[in-house]
Formats: C-alpha cells, structure tokens, sequence
C-alpha cells in the first residue's frame, strides 16, 4: 500500500470529511441449511408461516427448498443490520416446528445427491426461471455444492462522499464513472489482500465425510464420519465438490466494470460443449436455462461482486452497465459455527476497515501474473493457512503470511483511528486488537477453535454442528422480539404470500415464450 493511501486518510480526517463515513450503508445476507432434531437435511417444503420464499424482501430460500437466506434491510449501522439478523432468526424458530438452522457453512449429512431437494418457487413464469436456472445448477455442478452455506457483507460508502473524494483526486469524469472506478479499485485490492480475512475468520476445516462421497481428495480423516485438513482455514473457498472448467477460463481479475461487464455478457452468451451435452429442454422438462459458460451472471462465482439495484425485469449486468456500481457484495465471510448469528460486531467492524483501506490503496491494476498469484495465495490459505512458516507469494518476492498480515495491520490501523475520533470510541481499535492476536496465536482463529473443540470433545464434525445448532437456538429464542417487530415479519409474510399469488395469476404467456424473452433481453 503506497503512500497515497496514507494522503488520503489525511485529507479525509484534515479537510473534515471523516464524518461522513457514518453514513456508511451495511446490508447482511445469511444462508443455513434447515434440518432436523438429528442433524438430517430437511425434507419438508419451505413454512408457510414464514410466507413465499418468491416474494418476501426478508426470508428466502437459496438454492435448496432446505437451504434458508435471511437479508436484512440497509442500516447505516452494522450493529443495527446484525439485530434485524437476529430478529430474523427468533421469528423463523418460532415457525420451525422443532427444526435447527445449522449452524456452519459446510452442509450436514447428506443423502444421495437425488434426495437433496431443489427450491420450488411457484408456478408464475419468474417463479420457474428461478427453479430451472438451479436445475442448471444441478446439471452443472452437482447438487452437493449447493449446500454450502455463507454470509454475504453488503458495503458502500455514502453518496455525500463521492464528490469530495473526485475532487481531491482531480478526477473530471462522470460522478458515476468515478464512483464505479473507485468501487473496481476496492475489488482489486480486496482480491489481492482477501487471504487476510480467510486466514483471521475462515470458519471451515472440517466437513462431513458425506459431502465427498465418491469423491477423489486430499483431505485428512479425523474420523469415519469428519474430514479435514490440519492447517486449513476455509474449505468452503476452496474447489472441493466442484470442477468448474468453464468458469475457470474466464479470468476475470476486476480491472474495469466496461471489461468486467463485457467479460460476464460474452460468457452468457457463448455456448459451452459440455453444456450443449446435457441439453435444454428434455423430454418436455428443462434441464437449464441455456447451454452458455453461465446461465447468468449470478452463476459466476467470486469471492466480491460489483452490485447494482435493479429495477423490476432488469437483469444485474444491465443495471451496472447503465447506472455503473452502487455497492460491493463480500461473499468470503464463512458461518462461525462458535457465533449465534455466524457473524458479531468486531467481525463486521473490521470488514469494515478492510474495505476502507482497500478503497483509499493503491489503484494500480492486476496483471495476469499478478491475478495467477492472487490465486495461488488463495488456494494456499484456505487449504494451509495456519501452517507454521506458510510463506505467499508478494510481486517477484515470498514473505510469510504472518509478517504480511503483521504489516496489513499497521496499515488497516491507521484506518481504525480515524475511524475511532468519528465513532468517539475504541471499538475499531479494539477489532484490530482482535485480529492480531490471531497472528501472534493463530490457535484463536476460528478454524483452529473448531478443530480444536472437534479433537478435544471427540465427537464428529456433525455431532459437533449439530450441538452448536441446538445451543444457538436457545440462545436466538432467549432474545427478545419486538411486538413491533414480530408484527412487521408476520405482515410481511401473509403480504408476500398474496403478492405470490398475484404475480402467479397475472401471468399470460407460457414459460418456453417467457425464457426466450428473457434470455434475449
């Protein structure tokens, strides 16, 4: 990180601009698997009583009518978006009939891949470009790995700070050009720093030796029904379950959103052997959406996207092209299977620095050397993080992960002062505290904890889950839900269930005529 990072954080906390990173907007995204008393996956449909997994703006279902997504509103504050997280959890176990949410990012026991349900979203045409585009999914990829959990960390900075930081950069383009250029700037440096966050919170050492079923791996057993490696942070970020070739090929290191978006629009729309193998529409029932590398764009997976809102029938590529990066969507943050909410407060403060820091650093683009190298520290972390002496590799050079992080640190510290004189507090400080005692023993990071209570208890990765599931349950039940609250959720419920039924009976062309429409939109 250069020195102009250090410039602008003068320029920010001298000029009287520091304020308004108040106004910094989080939103939080959290999937759980659903599954029962046992630990089993869940066969049941998606509750009623929580409304339409199509619909409703709080409670989803992902990729499995098991798998549960919370998404909480906007809040300037994160503490504020981490208590709608926790209201969502109370409400849903109030509807859950005695079901757990699990509580970590690599799934349960699993059946046979047949048994594993995919969402069901209705019968309107949108309902059913959902659940075909997760057939693809199945097709594609496997079943297996759309079980896997995680937290999705919506950041952006407020639109009062924009203007200001185009000025001091002497920049004469389009406020939303810069903006989206600035966006691109915090996405490259995340990629090339992001090792940091698996290593500090990676959560997934361990899994169920179900979920590698029939599988060839590399991974260690620590008994018949847990697999693991010694030293690994975040198997969830790691390329078990899957084989993606296609994606692979794009290459995509994040240097521009016009090369970004072209890079994404050709993928959508270039056929893929493989692909055009498994068909489309067989035997009168759709097996994906298309033959293309991606059905689309969400299909792409990475560790950041550049995020857009949308407006009704708008694709997301669309929406960034024209009214360019509104904020940025970190999708690295596994579930801590020791937290109730998978997520807590020094946690989200310090992604917060981190994004920060990654914004004011060093705007210089990603070679595709340096792109093979961001790769290869990442694949090493998730699989060796905490292996005593693990170097990475940094520009021609090595340098140990540990000095390294030592060195990010003083850097993101810097950001937590100013940070602290706006807050009038230490809790930025504090989260850097936090994190470097991970360095100095990385026994306390959270993969190390879950290994550690694995190894100690002698129980399964399963048994395990399972008892942090239960615990966690009883702990979310115990907090104390607004009337207002609980009355808002339950209005919100009955609300998407009509909108459901609305949308459902508003329909007028049938599915083969509306997927081509939409393709060709």
């Amino acid at each position: 990180m250069s020195a102009a990072f250090e410039q602008k954080l003068e320029w920010l906390s001298n000029q009287g601009h520091a304020p308004l990173l108040k106004g910094i907007l989080h939103g939080i995204e959290k999937e759980g698997l659903r599954v029962d008393l046992q630990g089993q996956l869940a066969e049941t449909d998606h509750p009623v009583a929580l409304g339409s997994a199509l619909t409703h703006s709080h409670i989803t279902t992902d990729y499995s009518e098991a798998l549960l997504e919370f998404i909480t509103p906007v809040f300037k504050q994160s503490g504020e978006a981490l208590d709608f997280l926790t209201d969502l959890h109370h409400f849903t176990y109030t509807k859950l009939n005695g079901e757990l949410i699990w509580s970590a990012s690599m799934p349960c026991h699993l059946p046979d891949e047949s048994a594993i349900p995919v969402a069901r979203f209705g019968s309107s045409n949108v309902g059913t470009l959902k659940s075909v585009y997760r057939e693809g999914l199945n097709y594609r990829y496997g079943k297996m790995m759309q079980t896997i959990a995680g937290i999705h960390y919506n950041f952006s900075l407020p639109e009062a700070l924009w203007p200001e930081y185009q000025k001091f950069c002497n920049n004469n383009d389009r406020l939303q050009d810069f903006r989206s250029a600035a966006y691109f700037t915090l996405i490259r440096n995340f990629r090339r720093y992001s090792w940091l966050l698996l290593y500090l919170f990676g959560a997934s050492p361990v899994l169920s030796a179900s979920f590698m079923a029939g599988k060839q791996h590399d991974l260690e057993e620590l008994d018949k029904d847990t697999l693991y490696l010694p030293y690994a942070t975040s198997l969830r970020m790691s390329d078990l379950g899957y084989s993606n070739k296609a994606q692979a090929s794009l290459n995509i290191c994040f240097n521009h959103l016009a090369t970004y978006a072209e890079s994404l629009h050709q993928a959508i729309n270039t056929p893929y052997g493989a692909y055009e193998e498994i068909g489309v529409k067989v035997n009168g029932s759709y097996r994906q959406l298309n033959t293309n590398i991606l059905q689309i764009e969400n299909e792409y997976y990475s560790d950041i996207r550049p995020k857009r809102v949308t407006h009704s029938g708008e694709k997301p590529l669309h929406a960034l092209k024209e009214r360019g990066v509104e904020y940025i969507e970190v999708r690295n943050t596994d579930i801590n299977p020791m937290l109730p909410l998978g997520i807590d407060q020094t946690q989200s403060d310090f992604i917060d620095l981190f994004l920060i820091t990654c914004l004011l650093a060093d705007d210089s683009e990603i070679s595709d050397c340096e792109c093979e190298r961001i790769n290869d520290n990442h694949d090493l972390v998730v699989t060796r993080g905490r292996e005593p002496g693990l170097k990475l590799q940094r520009k021609d050079d090595e340098i140990e992960l540990i000095q390294w992080g030592y060195e990010l640190l003083e850097k993101i510290q810097l950001t937590a002062n100013m940070m602290d004189t706006v807050d009038g507090s230490t809790r930025y400080s504090d989260s850097i505290t936090a994190q470097r005692a991970k360095l100095d023993n990385p026994a306390l990071t959270p993969s190390a904890q879950v290994l550690a209570a694995l190894q100690q208890n002698g129980i399964s990765y399963e048994q395990f889950v399972l008892q942090q599931s239960a615990k966690h349950r009883d702990t979310l039940l115990g907090h104390q839900l607004s009337e207002q609250g609980s009355q808002y959720l339950a209005q919100q419920a009955v609300e998407s269930v009509q909108e459901q039924t609305e949308i459902e009976a508003s329909d007028t062309q049938d599915f083969d005529q509306y997927l081509a429409e939409y393709l060709a939109g």
